[in-house]
């Protein structure tokens, strides 16, 4: 184990803080020669042989099996992208981007067109976020480069969001998934919702009172999973990417809606335009909360327990049953625990990797949940009504 200058945590090149770990090290990164290269100035020692290298929180046994299960899945290739997969990935996209402006230039602007091509704009949007995803992930092409290159064509030009944003955000949840004031993607914990049993009591019990929680299983329909992109996301990106400079992801971004504003804007008179982009960001924002959070809102929710990486992921992630539907649905989020453990891996090759991390979870005691598409969006509203009765019980009785 390596002692660098700061040992609770380090600076990547890209701007990413990440845990020191091993294991978190060896999945985040592609090319570790280069990432070696900036961290070899951070070096001041390492440990003598004598010297305990894991944790007393750290499962040794699971580390150890994890790491021969890696070893084993870089042998057979499942970090090896499929070129074909993501290239008709990109070209569904784009021709679903392409026909929802054609069906309003060939068949008018009245109601069924318009509704036609709004699920058609909105499909391509969501499809697009998961490929962005598996470019942030590094997990498309083997050179760096070209990963981030195409990252920011879709995810600035097809969406019109920072790719730099996202990867700054996304990669604090895959390190803590969560882990309260580390994973961001639980910061709606407790201004909109209370999430977690343990925090909802907590709430409770201290008597605070931002939200109705006990109603929140109720509100979170219509806040959530409409409302995300058209408002937060909108101005998050652009705050952050105006704050930190991203110049070059502004220039893509803008390219959007240049394209966006004039190719509808020959077709569409000013409200309806305002109306049928504001329309097509909640069904994309619905489609994307709902698949990204039902593997994350039941599952468990507290402060970082600093555990092992692997136990980190499994606690904090839970599957949904394989279809062909549901590998396009979700964009393959359906394999959440296999992207946890092995976030560069091309998802076409979670399916083969899931019977060996089942046979480990099942060695070592861990459960591997894995559960219908319909029941995973269900237990979302369970979860939260279970949290919200958790904190009225905590604010009326303790």
């Amino acid at each position: 184990m390596l002692i660098l200058g700061n040992p609770s945590h380090f600076s990547l090149h890209s701007g990413h803080s990440f845990f020191l770990e091993e294991d978190a090290f060896v999945a985040f990164h592609v090319d570790k020669l280069l990432v070696n290269k900036y961290l070899k100035p951070l070096l001041i020692g390492e440990l003598a042989p004598d010297q305990p290298s894991i944790e007393p929180t750290k499962n040794k046994m699971l580390v150890k099996d994890f790491r021969e299960l890696r070893a084993s899945v870089e042998k057979m290739g499942l970090l090896k992208p499929n070129k074909l997969f993501f290239f008709l990935h990109l070209a569904h996209i784009l021709l679903l981007d392409t026909a929802a402006w054609l069906v309003l230039f060939y068949f008018g602007t009245s109601l069924m067109p318009f509704i036609v091509s709004l699920v058609m704009l909105s499909t391509s949007q969501v499809q697009a976020s998961w490929l962005q995803h598996d470019l942030g992930h590094l997990s498309v092409f083997k050179k760096t480069k070209w990963n981030h290159l195409l990252h920011k064509f879709v995810m600035c030009h097809l969406i019109g969001a920072s790719a730099k944003w996202w990867t700054l955000l996304h990669s604090r949840h895959h390190a803590k998934p969560n882990c309260f004031q580390k994973d961001p993607d639980i910061d709606m914990h407790p201004f909109l919702f209370t999430l977690g049993k343990k925090f909802s009591v907590e709430l409770g019990i201290k008597k605070k009172k931002y939200m109705p929680y006990n109603h929140q299983h109720k509100y979170f329909f219509i806040t959530l999973p409409p409302l995300l992109f058209p408002t937060y996301f909108h101005c998050h990106t652009f705050y952050i990417a105006y704050t930190k400079r991203y110049w070059v992801d502004l220039a893509w971004m803008l390219t959007f809606y240049i394209r966006f504003f004039f190719t509808y804007g020959s077709l569409l008179e000013i409200k309806s335009l305002l109306a049928y982009y504001f329309i097509f960001r909640m069904l994309e924002s619905s489609w994307f909360v709902w698949v990204s959070q039902m593997n994350h809102i039941p599952m468990d929710i507290y402060y970082d327990k600093n555990l092992d990486w692997v136990s980190t992921q499994l606690q904090a992630t839970c599957n949904v049953e394989q279809s062909l539907f549901n590998d396009w649905f979700t964009g393959h989020l359906n394999f959440q625990i296999e992207h946890h453990l092995f976030p560069t891996m091309p998802r076409h090759n979670y399916w083969k990797v899931a019977p060996l991390v089942k046979s480990l979870c099942a060695k070592h005691g861990i459960e591997y949940q894995c559960k219908p598409l319909l029941t995973a969006f269900a237990d979302i509203v369970h979860s939260l009504k279970n949290s919200g009765e958790l904190w009225l019980d905590a604010y009326l009785h303790k």
